[in-house]
Formats: structure tokens, C-alpha cells, sequence
């Protein structure tokens, strides 16, 4: 498994509650592209439309030897999930308000694929929250250590 991309922010900004694994719907110039990382999860999010999914604000950089009519960079992609993963998303996302992230692209059998999660928001609150969760166990992490060298 080969991963070419990652949402860092993602973590930060949401509460992680299940995650998918999807297939996308790409050109090929977009597969070349994707091989050599040339993408960016930043702003990207999914939503269903109808009985499918698709991603958007998803940007693959056009490849550099691709024709003059190449795909747009920030089109909406098709995400390739079974049915019944795609009726209970689309349940989850209407009645308890939460949304669909990308947390990473990767390459599986040669296939790619796109990690999605069911997420809901931090609030600003929660934000600190982690951060100083976090460095309360970096410095309990660095305190152990100092003591096994003593």
C-alpha cells in the first residue's frame, strides 16, 4: 500500500467517528498525476448526491505531458462504495449533522483509493483540549524517559 497523500488537518478540526475505504472514478492523466503526489486533501470534502457520493474540491495538478484538454484539476469525482454503505452515509450525514473528510489517498493493487470519514467538528474548545492533551502526554512521554537513563 502505497499512500500518496494525507489530510493532516483533519484530526485537528474533526472528531474522527468511522472511516471507509472507497474506490475513485479518475482519468487517467489524474491516475499519472496522483502516482507522482501531485495532489492536495486540504479543502476537499464529500457529499452525497442522490444515491451516490462524490468528492469535491478534491485538486489533482494536471499532468505535465498530458494534451491541451485535460481533466480540471478541482472536478467532482465519483466515490465507488457498495450500496448499502452509500444508504447508511447518507442517513448518518442527514439526521446527525455530520460530515464526510478525506484522510488519505492511497494506492492498493494498483487501484487507488480514498480513505473517508464520518466526522463531526470541533468546536474551538475542543481544539485546546487536544492540544494540551497532547502535550501533557509528550511530557509524561519525556519525563519516563529521563527516568529509565537514571
Amino acid at each position: 500500500m502505497k499512500i500518496v497523500a494525507t489530510n493532516r488537518k483533519a484530526l485537528y478540526n474533526y472528531h474522527i467517528l468511522n472511516s471507509f475505504e472507497a474506490g475513485m472514478v479518475l482519468k487517467g492523466s489524474e491516475v499519472k498525476s496522483l502516482r507522482l503526489g501531485r495532489v492536495s486533501l486540504r479543502e476537499s470534502f464529500a457529499r452525497a448526491e442522490g444515491n451516490e457520493i462524490f468528492l469535491y474540491d478534491l485538486h489533482i495538478a494536471p499532468y505535465s505531458h498530458q494534451g491541451i484538454l485535460g481533466p480540471e484539476p478541482t472536478r467532482p469525482r465519483k466515490l465507488l462504495l457498495h450500496k448499502r454503505e452509500i444508504k447508511r452515509l447518507i442517513g448518518l450525514t442527514t439526521q446527525k449533522s455530520l460530515t464526510l473528510i478525506p484522510l488519505k489517498i492511497y494506492f492498493k493493487k494498483g487501484k487507488a483509493k480514498v480513505e473517508i470519514a464520518l466526522a463531526k467538528g470541533k468546536k474551538k474548545y475542543d481544539k485546546r483540549e487536544s492540544l494540551k492533551r497532547r502535550a501533557a502526554q509528550r511530557e509524561i512521554a519525556r519525563a519516563l524517559k529521563t527516568r529509565k537513563q537514571l
